[in-house]
């Protein structure tokens, strides 16, 4: 919302500077997003007055100008062929600055010294519809009047300060400048100048000739309508030009510009309709149908559908409701009379109809906040009052007003001790009666009446902050938080993400964030089967683009993405990992997504690394140290075959019956998707199955009092045999005195069969409570060959 200083000061004097009153009206809740000094790019332009024009002569096409600036002559060159002597013309002197940082100096114009320039709307920053009597193609000549060497922003209302407000959707009564005027009012304390439209009207009924019919209250509560005969179409004055231009909006004629001041000064959008176009003299509020076309304003046309709200007359629409007007019924040239309609539509209506047909208006930007339909009539007035004033047109006699509802003020319980209480202050009733009065509230015997136009004021807790927010927060003392729930903390579940993070990054892995929207096409980069379910996400139904228009079901694109990015930017050595939420849609009976849940929404960690020093059993080790530092233990990786990890490159993680994820090597088809042409390591792990694996109290052990014996074994075994099988084997043959077993060695060749493999152990024996004997050492071993013997055919290597 962009408000007017000078149009604000018809409601309420303030007398301080823009700087000011921009902190605040921010510190008391209406944010001031900037301030626009409207000709501020205009400096040392003057008001001068033509004495004489001569020919130059050295130039056909120059003349040679004496203007009076005030406090002294000046020349000028200028070729403009509409100046003459006795002309007022703005004059831009030596040194003066014009809109887009254009300097004028003074110099020589075929030898002849010009000490400025005499300047066009253009030059100025202004249009034709700024000023509807000025030569587009000359220089701008000015009304008799303006004294010579008056400031030329002054002149062309170019001397306001433009504040540009951030309106939260909660305040829709705040998108106008009455509202504004009585925010201002209350924060610095001054009067609010409210005014009350009076219209004269004419004996002729406009009944006689409108008709106005509601077929849908729900989504239109109130229609109010007028009729102006004897319309002339002109020019706005140049004062509602001038007001109409601070505020961003463009001046038209004066009937369109009389609809969009009153929008802008009482927040309520309306629209006028050409009458001849009005089929029947009828405006019938409907759905539309099905199909129904409509051409807008704006020379586009639209497919309706039934949930979309019209204004039509007896066969057509001739407007969507709360958006835009239809070119079927838009003022013209040669327009008489017009139909003025103020109403209140549903903002929900409104904002679905906005979107579905790619129309953003100022209208449907005020109804989608949900507007008051109480204001409807009053702005249907202001609207005709102006007509008058302007002599724009004869206003017909009576209001037609199609109303679904019956007003009553609504009320809330007064409770001062409780507003204190909420705040934390010691204001007096009294006080706060007389911060609340200014902007609307009224009081009776323990309650407080709401205005009609501050739908967002249910309860005790809102008055408080309308009470907090004049009063002024830096006025509130602090106080200290009480209460067992102001003690801050992690949950456990935080505590066990900041463990996995903190150990990676010592891990030497940097942490990355991604989006969870991703490209669909992800998925069929990954290679995943037709049937995966991973295949199965939801898609948003507004995307900013296709790009972003899936909720990821597995952090591996993104993980590509980051490194895909990193190598085309000459990144070649790098680890990362991130711990993001991955959203999985419930399931129908016939296996597709549900769209009508809500998906499941698991925390996932992935590791990912490239280059030089990184490879399948450097990531498995930062695995295992990962493992160690959570204290998840029997840790198993076993070689699986999953899509887009490379095959016989990838391996399942689990930890007794948990599944805890996936690491591997990621398929070159894969990475040339994502123009990656280096091995890409990832291990995709679940956060949940991370702490559910997780052991639930440590376990102290003393420091051995006994001597260790240590025995390697090397094992002929097949090829393909995972050695974590061989290691768990040996394991389950321990009676207690297996401390430790580490694999140092795995040989194939010459020295062994064809298809087999050596595999070598060093396992450590300790009783831990006598000295263990060679021939308990030597049970254990022989126990452990035959197990390996009876499972997995492995023979001790001779």
């Amino acid at each position: 919302m962009v408000l007017s200083y000078k149009w604000l000061s018809e409601f309420v004097n303030i007398d301080v500077s823009p700087e000011e009153f921009a902190d605040s009206m921010t510190m008391s809740g209406s944010k001031v997003e900037a301030v626009h000094e409207l000709g501020g790019e205009i400096q040392n332009v003057v008001v001068g007055k033509i004495e004489s024009v001569a020919k130059h002569p050295n130039a056909d096409k120059l003349s040679v100008c004496m203007i009076d600036v005030g406090n002294n002559t000046v020349q000028v060159v200028t070729g403009a062929t509409n100046v003459k002597a006795g002309d007022s013309v703005p004059v831009a002197l030596d040194g003066s600055t014009l809109p887009g940082g254009v300097k004028i100096n003074a110099g020589k114009l075929r030898g002849i010294d010009s000490f400025g320039m005499l300047c066009s709307i253009n030059e100025l920053g202004l249009t034709k519809n700024n000023l509807p009597d000025a030569d587009e193609d000359g220089i701008l000549i000015l009304d008799g009047e303006a004294k010579p060497g008056t400031d030329i922003r002054t002149i062309l209302g170019l001397d306001d300060i433009a504040f540009e407000f951030e309106i939260t959707s909660n305040r829709p009564d705040c998108m106008s400048v009455i509202g504004l005027a009585r925010e201002a009012a209350a924060t610095f304390g001054k009067e609010f100048k409210a005014h009350t439209p009076e219209v004269r009207e004419s004996d002729e009924p406009a009944e006689n000739h409108l008709s106005v019919s509601v077929e849908d209250p729900d989504l239109c509560p109130r229609y109010t309508a007028r009729m102006v005969c004897d319309v002339k179409i002109e020019p706005s004055p140049k004062w509602m030009r001038e007001r109409l231009h601070a505020s961003g909006i463009r001046p038209i004629n004066n009937i369109v510009d009389i609809t969009n001041y009153v929008m802008l000064e009482y927040g309520q959008p309306m629209h006028a309709f050409d009458y001849r176009l009005l089929g029947a003299g009828r405006i019938v509020v409907r759905r539309a149908k099905d199909g129904e076309k409509i051409t807008t304003i704006d020379e586009r046309e639209h497919t309706l559908n039934k949930d979309m709200l019209v204004i039509a007359d007896e066969s057509l629409p001739v407007a969507v409701a709360g958006v835009m007007g239809g070119s079927n019924s838009e003022i013209g040239e040669d327009t008489n009379t017009v139909v003025f309609e103020s109403a209140c539509f549903k903002a929900a209506s409104v904002r679905n109809t906005s979107r579905a047909l790619g129309l953003r208006t100022d209208s449907s930007a005020r109804f989608e906040k949900g507007l008051d339909a109480e204001n409807a009539l009053p702005a249907l007035e202001r609207a005709c009052e102006l007509v008058e004033s302007l002599g724009a047109g004869r206003v017909l006699k009576g209001v037609i007003d199609v109303k679904s509802y019956t007003y009553s003020e609504r009320v809330i319980p007064f409770d001062p001790k409780r507003i204190n209480a909420l705040l934390g202050t010691d204001i007096d009733s009294e006080k706060m009666k007389e911060i609340l009065k200014p902007l609307g509230f009224s009081f009776g015997d323990g309650i407080i009446g709401i205005p009609s136009f501050r739908a967002d004021i249910e309860c005790t807790a809102d008055i408080a902050e309308e009470v907090a927010r004049l009063y002024g927060y830096n006025n509130i003392e602090s106080t200290p938080l009480r209460g067992e729930n102001t003690q801050g903390g992690y949950d456990k579940n935080r505590l066990f993400e900041k463990s996995i993070g903190a150990t990676s990054r010592a891990l030497g892995f940097s942490e990355c964030f991604t989006y969870s929207f991703i490209n669909p096409a992800f998925y069929d980069r990954l290679m995943l089967p037709e049937g995966s379910n991973l295949r199965k996400y939801i898609s948003i139904r507004n995307p900013l683009g296709d790009e972003t228009s899936a909720m990821r079901t597995t952090l591996i694109p993104s993980m590509l993405e980051v490194i895909s990015k990193n190598i085309s930017s000459r990144n070649m050595t790098a680890r990362f990992y991130e711990l993001g939420r991955v959203y999985l849609p419930k399931l129908s009976p016939d296996g597709e997504a549900d769209l009508n849940r809500l998906p499941d929404e698991n925390a996932m960690y992935i590791l990912g690394s490239y280059g030089k020093g990184n490879d399948f059993y450097t990531l498995k080790g930062a695995l295992e140290t990962l493992f160690k530092t959570l204290l998840i233990a029997d840790v198993e990786f076993e070689p699986a075959s999953h899509l887009p990890y490379h095959p016989g490159r990838c391996a399942k993680i689990s930890s007794g019956d948990l599944t805890l994820g996936v690491i591997g090597e990621i398929h070159p088809k894969v990475l040339s998707c994502f123009d990656i042409d280096i091995p890409v390591y990832l291990a995709d792990l679940s956060v949940e199955a991370l702490m559910n694996a997780v052991q639930p109290e440590l376990e102290y052990k003393p420091l051995p009092k006994f001597p260790a014996i240590t025995r390697d074994i090397a094992l002929v075994c097949d090829i393909n045999l995972p050695v974590s099988r061989l290691e768990k084997c040996i394991r389950s043959c321990s009676t207690g005195i297996l401390e430790d077993i580490v694999l140092f060695d795995v040989y194939t060749g010459g020295q062994v069969e064809k298809d087999k493999k050596s595999v070598a152990f060093s396992l450590t024996l300790r009783s831990p409570d006598h000295t263990l004997r060679d021939d308990e050492a030597d049970a254990f071993i022989n126990k452990a060959l035959l197990a390996l013997k009876d499972s997995y055919g492995a023979l001790l290597r001779e």
